[in-house]
């Protein structure tokens, strides 16, 4: 069971759905949400400066990512989180979440080595399920 995730999605019915189903098969102790990948790195942005100021806090060991939101969409946070200014967490496991399968974005998810899979959304009990066992093979 991994400690903390976060999910960064600006649809508030698929945060509550995927809220349930973590809790419901224990993937995770801790959800935290963005509403889009800003706020996705401001929240990255105050660890920073927590850990600066010698307050250091849980990091998110996992990221849920919506491609599709207003203000900064997952393509954009994605190029954001992958830069030197976010060198400190580029090891964090990214899982895409789309409800659209596009062969192309398949591919430009390749691109970023912290994305370990491209899955279609809502998220299941048996996608928590494969997961757990593709993180487990990774460590």
């Amino acid at each position: 069971m991994l400690d903390l995730i976060l999910f960064i999605d600006d649809d508030p019915i698929t945060l509550m759905l995927c809220k349930k189903t973590i809790a419901k098969t224990s993937f995770s102790h801790e959800i935290i949400t963005a509403k889009n990948g800003e706020e996705a790195l401001h929240y990255y942005d105050s660890l920073k400066q927590d850990a600066y100021e010698g307050r250091a806090k849980k990091l998110p060991q996992f990221i849920f990512l919506d491609l599709n939101m207003p203000v900064m969409g997952g393509w954009e946070f994605l190029d954001c989180f992958s830069s030197s200014d976010y060198s400190d967490y580029n090891s964090t496991k990214v899982v895409v979440l789309s409800s659209t399968i596009d062969p192309e974005d398949l591919e430009k998810a390749k691109k970023y080595p912290m994305v370990i899979d491209f899955l279609p959304k809502p998220i299941s009990p048996s996608m928590l399920d494969y997961l757990t066992k593709k993180i487990n093979q990774e460590d």
